[in-house]
């Protein structure tokens, strides 16, 4: 028994030896594939990255066209910047 642990363990440091080494170059198809989506902005749906500043649209930075706040933040309260103004729960 103790042999057959002691082969097993030598096999399993053999083959983790070998999944652990990487290759020693990357291909230029990954590297070209990094620098077009650094550049693009956008997921591999199409649709825009929200981690990048200019993809990014929150109600504060969107352009209201109704009356404003004194610190320039849309007012609710108009149904010109509140598409649910007016309307009665039920």
């Amino acid at each position: 028994m103790k042999k057959f642990l002691t082969g097993l363990m030598a096999l399993m440091l053999i083959v983790s030896a070998a999944i652990a080494q990487t290759p020693a170059t990357a291909t230029k198809k990954e590297a070209t594939k990094k620098e077009a989506a650094a550049t693009a902005h956008t997921k591999k749906d199409g649709t825009p990255d929200k981690r990048y500043k200019e993809n990014k649209q929150t109600p504060a930075t969107a352009k209201a066209e109704g009356p404003k706040k004194k610190d320039g933040t849309p007012d609710m309260r108009y149904k010109s910047n509140n598409k649910n103004a007016g309307k009665k729960k039920s």
